[in-house]
Order: C-alpha cells, then sequence, then structure tokens
C-alpha cells in the first residue's frame, strides 16, 4: 500500500499530462489547415470529425460530399485556379478522376502531418500546467489548494481554464451568421434518372441549387468521367496481359517513356506496360505536363504514384520544352526522380553510366555549368563535350537521356555514347544506327506520346492520337535492345518485335 501511495503523485501528473495533451491536440486539429496544390487549384484543407469529405468548389459549380470511411472527416476549400472557363474546369475534374488516387492520397497526406504535428503540440502544451505545479514547490503548491475554496482561487482559476479554452479550442465558425441551413442531395436525384451513375459516385451529395445550366455541366462532367475511367481501366487491364519479352539473368528492363501532357489517365497503363515487360527502373524524358505551372502538380503527383512502389531510386528524367521553369524538376526530385546537372555522368540501370540534360527551350534559353543564355545548338555542342570527355576517362556514357534526341546528335556522331533517347515529336522512331568517325555504333530513338497527346495538353477522356511506350534492355553494361509498344485510339495494343542493338 506504502509503495502504492508513494508512486500515486507521479501517476497523478502522468494521467494529468496525458488527459490535458489530448484536449490541446484535439484543439490543435481542428483548428489546424494546409494549402495544397489539388485538382489544379490552390487548396484549403482544414480537418474535423463529421466523419465527411466536404469540397467547397467556388460560387458556380455545386459543393459536393460524400463519406471519409472514417471519424475523421475534411473541408476542401478549392481556391484560384487558371482555368479559363467552368467547362474547361468541369473537363479537368472529370479527367483527373479517371486516376484519383493521387490526390486522394494527397489531402491523407495533408491531414496525417496535422494530425501528427497536433499531437506533439498537444504533449508540449500538455505539459506545462504538470511542470508549473512540480515547479511551485510542496510550500506553494499547499498554498494554492488552500485558496482554492476562496473567491480568489476561483477568479484564478477561471482565468486559467479561460486562457487554456482560448488557445486550443476550433474557434472557426463561431460568432458570426451561419447563413441558411445547407441542403444536401444525392447526386443521382440532383441529376435525375436520365443519368446512370457508376457505382463509385452513388454516395456523393451535392449541395442543392438550379437544375439548369449547372445541372448539364455536372452531368457532362460525370458522363466524361465514366468514359474516361472505363477506357483507362481497360487498357491497364489489357496492357497486364501483354507478352513482352522478358529479361534474362544479368539483363535489367526500363520502360521509356515521354510527353505525357498531364494525361494521367495513361499512369496505370504505364505502369502495367513496366511490369508485363519485367522493367524495373523508367525513364522520363520530359513533357509531364503543358505548362510547366503549379496548377498541373496533379500531373506530377499521379506519375509519381505509378511508379512509387518497387522503382524507388531508378528513376531517371529531364524536363522538356513544355515544362517551362523550373517547377516539374524541383517538385519530381522532391518525390525522389533523379534529374541531371550539366555534364555529370551518374550510374544508371544495369551497372551502365547516364547523361542527361533538360531541354533548353523549356526555360527559353539553356543552361550550362556556369554558362547561361545558351541556344539549343550550344547546348547539343556541350553535351557532345561531355559525352567524348567521359569516354576518353574510360567512362563511357552508355544512354543519353535528352527529350529532343536532336540535342544528342553531334554526340552520337562523334562515336561518344550508345544510345540517344528522347520524345518531342509524338511520333515513334527507330532505333536507327549512327556509325563515328572511327566505326564506334550508337543509335537514336525516339519513343512516342505516352498521353496520346496531339497538342501540348492531353487531358481528356480518350486518347487524341496513338500512345506510345518502349522497354530498353542493358546486358554488360550496355543497351541490347528496345521492344516498342503503341496503344490505338480504340485501346488496341501493337507490340513491335525485339529490336537487337549490337555494337
Amino acid at each position: 500500500m506504502e509503495r502504492l501511495r508513494a508512486w500515486l503523485p507521479a501517476a497523478t501528473c502522468v494521467v494529468v499530462w496525458l488527459v490535458a495533451s489530448a484536449l490541446a491536440a484535439t484543439g490543435f486539429f481542428l483548428t489546424g489547415e494546409r494549402t495544397i496544390e489539388l485538382a489544379s487549384h490552390e487548396a484549403r484543407v482544414q480537418p474535423s470529425f463529421s466523419g465527411q469529405v466536404v469540397v467547397r468548389t467556388g460560387p458556380v459549380l455545386p459543393d459536393v460530399r460524400t463519406d471519409s470511411g472514417s471519424v475523421i472527416g475534411v473541408e476542401i476549400e478549392l481556391g484560384h485556379t487558371d482555368a479559363e472557363s467552368v467547362e474547361q474546369l468541369a473537363s479537368r475534374y472529370a479527367a483527373i478522376g479517371s486516376n484519383p488516387d493521387p490526390p486522394i492520397a494527397k489531402v491523407k497526406d495533408a491531414v496525417r502531418d496535422m494530425a501528427i504535428d497536433a499531437v506533439l503540440r498537444g504533449l508540449a502544451a500538455g505539459a506545462v500546467p504538470v511542470l508549473v505545479w512540480l515547479l511551485l514547490g510542496a510550500r506553494r503548491r499547499r498554498e494554492v489548494v488552500d485558496a482554492l475554496p476562496t473567491r480568489k482561487g476561483v477568479a484564478g482559476l477561471l482565468v486559467v481554464a479561460l486562457v487554456v479554452v482560448g488557445l486550443t479550442a476550433p474557434w472557426r465558425g463561431l460568432g458570426g451568421s451561419k447563413g441558411p441551413p445547407e441542403h444536401w442531395v444525392p447526386l443521382a436525384e440532383f441529376l435525375g434518372p436520365s443519368i446512370d451513375l457508376p457505382d463509385e459516385l452513388a454516395g456523393v451529395d451535392v449541395l442543392g441549387g438550379d437544375a439548369g445550366g449547372t445541372q448539364k455541366m455536372v452531368a457532362s462532367a460525370v458522363h466524361a468521367y465514366q468514359e474516361g475511367r472505363q477506357f483507362y481501366a481497360e487498357a491497364a487491364a489489357t496492357a497486364s496481359t501483354l507478352d513482352l519479352r522478358q529479361p534474362e539473368d544479368g539483363e535489367t528492363a526500363v520502360l521509356l517513356l515521354s510527353d505525357r501532357h498531364d494525361n494521367v489517365g495513361m499512369d496505370q497503363v504505364a505502369r502495367a506496360i513496366a511490369d508485363a515487360g519485367g522493367a524495373t527502373a523508367v525513364f522520363d524524358t520530359g513533357d509531364d505536363t503543358s505548362t510547366g505551372e503549379k496548377w498541373e502538380a496533379f500531373s506530377l503527383d499521379s506519375l509519381a504514384e505509378a511508379f512509387d512502389d518497387g522503382f524507388d531510386g531508378r528513376r531517371w528524367a529531364v524536363a522538356g520544352n513544355h515544362d517551362h521553369g523550373t517547377f516539374v524538376r524541383s517538385y519530381l526530385s522532391d518525390l525522389g526522380w533523379t534529374y541531371f546537372d550539366a555534364g555529370d555522368v551518374v550510374d544508371g540501370p544495369g551497372d551502365t553510366r547516364i547523361l542527361g540534360v533538360d531541354d533548353p527551350r523549356a526555360s527559353g534559353l539553356g543552361d550550362w555549368r556556369d554558362e547561361t543564355g545558351l541556344s539549343f545548338d550550344e547546348v547539343r555542342s556541350r553535351l557532345a563535350d561531355a559525352a567524348c570527355d567521359a569516354e576518353q576517362d574510360g567512362e563511357r556514357v552508355d544512354t543519353l537521356l535528352v527529350h529532343d534526341t536532336n540535342l544528342g546528335k553531334e554526340a552520337l556522331e562523334r562515336g561518344c555514347v550508345d544510345l540517344v533517347v528522347g520524345g518531342h515529336t509524338h511520333t515513334q522512331s527507330g532505333p536507327t544506327l549512327v556509325v563515328g568517325p572511327d566505326g564506334q555504333r550508337g543509335y537514336t530513338y525516339t519513343v512516342g506520346t505516352a498521353g496520346g497527346a496531339a497538342y501540348a495538353i492531353a487531358l481528356g477522356t480518350k486518347l487524341r492520337r496513338p500512345a506510345g511506350f518502349a522497354v530498353i534492355t542493358y546486358r554488360g553494361g550496355e543497351p541490347v535492345g528496345i521492344q516498342t509498344i503503341d496503344i490505338q485510339t480504340t485501346g488496341r495494343f501493337t507490340v513491335s518485335p525485339y529490336q537487337e542493338l549490337t555494337y
């Protein structure tokens, strides 16, 4: 009994600390918010215990909500976007919806970060009253306890309570007019019986409003969502069954893609092709976006999500001419993709060496180490010099990764590289043999557009032109073969014969 009595003060302090921490953490969590790039918007994310996901879309399109699947809910307020019309915005939503996992994961990550932050802050805040109590000492604690029944003690306790509540309570939304009650209706009711909703939208509600132009716009978006979701899901399923050449012992297969132009629906198809061909690494030769702006972060999230599992440390990329500025490179680098510093040869898949450079047209003029403002031809010359210098040092470049294979033309002609790969033209070409001045053999290969893009943006419910991928095989430290995979606008696949590369 005496041992229990001796532990009682410490146990009491721990209990008080945990209770105070839980109350503080709850307050911090409910008052927290994050701003993220979501669905081509700057979006504000606020957690709640409503058990619902509520998306505030703005003054034109209706707000939507659905169950979150847990007691944790979230309210997402969509802010600035560069969409030029409401119709364009609705079309974007439908296209992004064809691959919803990356934006869902982004919101979950934001809520998880806020929860962790709230717990840490709560633990610190909960320790304050316990530490103050302990620092008072036995004599002062007795004085405080003796003073509690007095007016002064009650007033002091009330002030402390108000301060604690003021610092931790979720005051958002209090003290102002709440406005009229919201009238939510099921999406099926909002659209009417003529629209056949897919099962995954059965639990979605919309904030009731007019049933005129808004209803038609939402119905069109739902139809586009269904069409795109079905097309890309069927294409991915077909891709997973393709009879592609499998890497043999000692070989490494690499998926080559380019010119996605924001078509996130094709990312699941790209991953399925990689798995079908036994690829364990990926080359991305750029133009993942249409403008390189922040609103296109959804596209980069989708690409990173598709090649996250099993490809860590084996993802190389360069920026294309449409990936304007530094955003694309910086964003994908933060997500674990490897970009190149000018002139630096890095280790690649299958004990190979890779050299790469961003397209100089991505920012108007190119940079090369300490030189700025270089033209396309000047960067091409610097790139050839770097490849030939590497060969003289005994580190021959096996693969030159560029957006436009014309950027690697001089390096090939000088016999300093085995294989130049790129995209840019949206049309597959090669592999084409190029013989150097001393008989050195090298190849150039241009892959088609992974997004099925006819123009700078490929968002949509289907391919605008045939899409293309390739699987490169490496053996003995050099590229030894390429197999091309094309997808027609109808969803039909064409697998070309494996083409050997000899040196």
